[in-house]
């Protein structure tokens, strides 16, 4: 499903989005290390064992990533002019290796640009859940949005 142009929402709507996705070790490895981030948590096994997790913690922005990219296809694709912003961005639970993720997002508001009248700001609120409907990233993002023809 392609997203929806401004004029399509409605503030309350809500999307369960269908793309699950399960977080392999490559996918930590490779977002901590194109990242420059060395935290022993996400790439040391042994330091891992010793934290109070007992294993290895799952990139917490690989997981912000991922929430955001299990939503586009629902909300702007092909519709965004630019994210405006990112915020209340938290991580409540962690995300371990084999974790299967799951996202959905709810219109909390709308409103007409003043700069673009041709397009307009949603603000969403995504959720992204894990296989025990656990919430392990939420966020607010404000997207402008093109408004149909």
């Amino acid at each position: 499903m392609a997203g929806k142009f401004f004029d399509e929402w409605q503030v309350g709507d809500r999307i369960e989005h269908d793309i699950r996705r399960t977080v392999t070790e490559t996918d930590n490895l490779l977002f901590s290390t194109m990242t420059h981030n060395p935290q022993p948590l996400h790439l040391d096994v042994e330091a891992a064992k010793k934290s109070g997790f007992g294993e290895i913690l799952v990139n917490s922005t690989f997981t912000f990533a991922l929430l955001v990219g299990l939503s586009v296809g629902d909300t702007t694709l092909g519709t965004l002019v630019a994210n405006l912003g990112f915020d209340k961005v938290v991580t409540p639970k962690p995300v371990f290796i084999g974790d299967t993720m799951r996202a959905r997002s709810e219109v909390k508001a709308l409103r007409q640009s003043n700069s673009r009248p041709e397009a307009g700001i949603v603000t969403f609120v995504h959720e992204l859940l894990n296989q025990r409907d656990e919430v392990v990233c939420r966020c607010e993002r404000s997207a402008l949005l093109q408004k149909s023809a």
